[in-house]
């Protein structure tokens, strides 16, 4: 078990799964909903899923402040989830899940999240790229001009690659690839690695990377791959109105996220979410670290005391 924010760092909950085997957590929190990248059920599926492990979250219910989503989530796709902006009703959530999800058939692959993206001879960079914000961070974007097309958009070593098509192009909105590497937000100290592909909150570009929760574009195609320098990566798909896209969308081996078994509902969101964890700032890395040095501080005030 761990709670709420715990889940965006390396300690403790990388350390459960990677260091003591840990594959099924328990996860209360109490989960603001900040849209594009960080809504919970979007990104509490997302960490289950690249980290290959059951995720049972419980989120307060408290609308007034944008608190809800909860879900059970297997390695390889949500089992069932719950988001609820209308009411103030909670709801029980019941599913089976492997009890060691590694010996099931469905257990997923292990991901090499760059593979594919440095191999592969980037596709066009466009000459009207821009910047713009996402929860304080400057991404560098491109935009999605026509039905079908494949392009590539970079940040400093980070670069995204997409192939995609859409059944239609509505007119009334805009899409754009982003990428953004660095450390995050006002307080800067977790480095983020995304790559992502989000619908405008309206055509005018300045309002790229704002809260949005409806879409009409539906995407028959898409392939998403980015040159990682982390093994910790989230996949994410956001749909219309807030919901996940089960059965829908797969990791392949080589970090390429791709749709399966037709066209999707319309797309808010689709996005690599990478964690780089060793390039925190003022983090220490490792449990054990971490354990150490405070029993060196409660050492530390016992002497001080005890003179």
């Amino acid at each position: 078990m761990f709670t709420c924010f715990d889940i965006l760092f390396h300690d403790p909950a990388v350390t459960l799964v990677k260091d003591f085997h840990v594959d099924t957590i328990l996860f209360p929190t109490a989960w603001m909903n900040v849209l594009p990248l960080l809504t919970a059920i979007e990104f509490h599926s997302a960490w289950a899923m690249g980290m290959r492990v059951n995720l049972l979250a419980a989120n307060t219910h408290h609308v007034r402040i944008n608190m809800t989503g909860s879900g059970i989530y297997a390695p390889h796709s949500p089992k069932v989830y719950h988001y609820d902006m209308e009411t103030e009703l909670g709801k029980l959530l019941l599913s089976e899940v492997d009890s060691h999800p590694q010996n099931s058939s469905a257990y997923p692959m292990a991901v090499n999240w760059s593979a594919y993206a440095t191999s592969i001879k980037p596709f066009s960079v466009q000459k009207n790229t821009f910047q713009g914000f996402i929860s304080r961070d400057m991404f560098n974007f491109t935009e999605l001009f026509e039905n079908a097309g494949n392009l590539t958009i970079c940040q400093e070593d980070l670069c995204c690659h997409l192939s995609y098509r859409m059944l239609r192009k509505e007119e009334s909105e805009v899409y754009v690839l982003g990428a953004f590497t660095g450390l995050h937000g006002r307080r800067k100290r977790e480095y983020w690695q995304v790559c992502t592909m989000l619908k405008c909150n309206t055509t005018n570009l300045t309002t790229c990377g704002r809260p949005t929760e409806t879409a009409l574009t539906r995407f028959d195609m898409f392939s998403l791959s980015g040159t990682f320098g982390t093994e910790y990566v989230f996949p994410e798909v956001l749909l219309t109105k807030i919901q996940l896209s089960p059965g829908k969308f797969e990791v392949l081996k080589d970090g390429r996220l791709v749709n399966k078994n037709g066209s999707s509902e319309p797309i808010l969101t689709l996005s690599l979410f990478g964690r780089w964890y060793a390039k925190d700032s003022h983090s220490i890395q490792g449990g054990t670290s971490n354990l150490s040095a405070t029993y060196l501080l409660i050492s530390t005030l016992l002497m001080i005391i005890a003179l």
